[in-house]
């Protein structure tokens, strides 16, 4: 909502009323990334990526390879909300299968 200022008078009996525009800041916004490690396969993580940031085959195995050679790789970027959800996914289905996947969200500066 815009701040109004306090009314002025005009001298004729009538207010005048100024609007102040106000600056609106985007949200914050966070990155899932995954952290390689030396026991999850790397079919498992490509499946991940697929299924819970809606990535292609080629586009999954492209950040698996970075996420293996670089140590971490960058999935998706998010609202807070959404991003810490996908974590959660991420890291509730690498338990049910076993893995020791690690995945997490972090502020993306601009």
């Amino acid at each position: 909502m815009t701040p109004i200022t306090p009314p002025d008078r005009d001298g004729g009996g009538s207010v005048v009323l100024e609007r102040r525009t106000q600056k609106v800041k985007p949200p914050q916004m966070y990155q899932v990334v995954m952290l390689n490690d030396d026991y999850t396969p790397m079919e498992f993580v490509v499946h991940v990526i697929q299924e819970f940031f809606g990535k292609d085959l080629e586009a999954a195995t492209q950040i698996m390879l970075k996420i293996h050679l670089d140590g971490k790789g960058v999935c998706g970027v998010y609202s807070r909300d959404v991003a810490a959800t996908k974590v959660d996914r991420v890291l509730e289905s690498a338990n049910k299968a076993g893995h020791p996947l690690k995945c997490v969200s972090e502020p993306v500066d601009f």
